[in-house]
């Protein structure tokens, strides 16, 4: 189970790290994201999700569509049955992690989101989305620097995350 350092230090090494999946193209994407305004960082975003939530075996990517469509349901029971099958068979999908710690956010299981947050950390360094939710985990529990600190790191990859952006500029 990955603790709050554990997953600081994921973020603070990430840019020594490389993701499990790589992909030449990605890492173009997560260029150009850095580096483009508003309209065309939405368009790349969407890629990045696009090529997160695939997998090489169409099975898995079904499942994680089909887990992520129950998440947006609100049937987490069954989304979480379905996500723990496929990590299961497939350990090594970040994005599965991702949304099984979305719905572990979503349901307050904060231990087991963390872990979850952890696991897709040490898969994909660069995933924004997870450091966001670290951050807004730390935040509610009262660890405003260590919040700010997910939050910047997300917005060094995504400069264009409006609720990493706000949430920096609230006052600690």
């Amino acid at each position: 189970m990955a603790s709050v350092s554990d997953i600081l230090g994921l973020i603070a090494c990430r840019r020594d790290r490389l993701p499990a999946r790589r992909l030449p193209f990605l890492d173009a994407l997560f260029q150009r994201l850095a580096a483009c305004p508003g309209t065309e960082a939405a368009e790349t975003e969407e890629r990045i999700w696009q090529v997160w939530m695939d997998h090489p075996n169409r099975a898995a990517a079904a499942v994680l569509e089909a887990a992520t469509r129950d998440i947006a349901a609100r049937r987490y029971d069954i989304a979480e049955t379905r996500l723990t099958r496929l990590l299961r068979s497939a350990p090594d999908f970040a994005e599965a992690w991702h949304k099984r710690a979305t719905l572990y956010y979503l349901l307050a299981r904060d231990a087991e989101c963390l872990a979850d947050i952890g696991r897709t950390l040490a898969l994909e360094p660069r995933h924004f989305c997870a450091m966001l939710h670290f951050g807004e985990m730390l935040l509610a529990g009262g660890a405003t620097e260590e919040g700010r600190f997910a939050f910047r790191a997300a917005l060094s990859l995504h400069p264009n995350l409006p609720r990493a952006r706000e949430s920096l500029s609230d006052k600690p």
